[in-house]
């Protein structure tokens, strides 16, 4: 009896170990991997804007949650905001978005008074 149980775990076992398949990496059939990330178009008229945001006390719940919600506006290819400096960077299609939008983002953000845009430069890429 004690070797029948052997034989029966030793075969379980070795049927667990050869037919698992590494799936790992790849997509599910019938799922598209392009919806989990942005598409980012090609820019009719890039341009990139820098400008100082007052109002920032932390990098990750003040600086993070600003560049979340600019990357995911349409038209932004890139944004980056650098809690040390106060300083944003986002890279747009201007036939999209305009500066007045970006800086009204960046300031309802939170509860819409906490945040306040100053010295835009914009400058647009060739």
């Amino acid at each position: 009896m004690n070797f029948t149980k052997s034989l029966l775990t030793i075969g379980l076992v070795s049927t667990l170990l050869f037919s698992c398949k590494d799936t790992a990496g790849k997509p599910v059939a019938g799922t598209d991997e392009s919806n989990t990330k942005k598409e980012v178009a090609v820019a009719a008229k890039p341009e990139t804007a820098s400008f100082k945001i007052e109002g920032m006390t932390c990098a990750m719940g003040c600086a993070k949650t600003i560049e979340t919600k600019l990357s995911k506006m349409d038209g932004v290819q890139k944004a980056t905001v650098d809690f040390d400096k106060k300083e944003a960077t986002v890279e747009f299609d201007a036939a999209v978005l305009s500066t007045e939008k970006l800086t009204k983002a960046v300031e309802t953000t939170g509860d819409g008074e906490t945040y306040k845009v100053s010295e835009m430069k914009t400058k647009g890429k060739v």
